[in-house]
């Protein structure tokens, strides 16, 4: 239903690593032998979320990269959206607008008018952003299951 990438997945990786190191320098090297993941696709990562200002850099022999908010300041929202941007769940949610698939101008959709599954598809993926955006890196770190929300609107 939801799919994020292998670079936001290792984003995440990265990101949870840090949080259970908040307030520390962790080098890339460090992650990448903790997890088995790329090394240049990680630096990489990391250096997007830089720009995104969730983490920042250290340089130096100790140098690596630390969080710029405690963990329990950080959505795993913000880590997805600085990534990949909001996530999509239909084709004419994820071409909207989008000028890479659709040259810049909306896409037409022959059924948008009376689409039966337009707004319940939608509402699904506004409590699906809404649980990211509730859900912080602190409680990724956690080995207690995440709690999730019953909500009903």
């Amino acid at each position: 239903m939801l799919q994020l990438t292998k670079r936001t997945e290792y984003g995440l990786i990265a990101m949870v690593h840090l949080a259970s190191r908040a307030g520390e320098v962790v080098s890339v090297r460090e992650i990448c032998e903790h997890y088995p993941i790329p090394r240049r696709l990680v630096a990489e990562v990391l250096k997007e979320l830089g720009r995104a200002e969730l983490v920042e850099s250290h340089r130096g022999a100790s140098g690596g990269y630390a969080l710029t908010r405690e963990p329990e300041h950080i959505a795993l929202s913000e880590v997805v959206a600085a990534l990949e941007g909001a996530p999509g769940l239909t084709s004419c949610q994820a071409d909207w607008g989008d000028p890479r698939r659709d040259g810049g101008h909306a896409a037409e959709c022959g059924v948008q008018a009376t689409c039966p599954i337009r707004s319940p598809i939608h509402r699904i993926r506004e409590h699906l952003w809404g649980l990211m955006q509730r859900t912080t890196l602190r409680s990724l770190t956690s080995s207690a299951p995440l709690a999730l929300e019953s909500t009903h609107s």
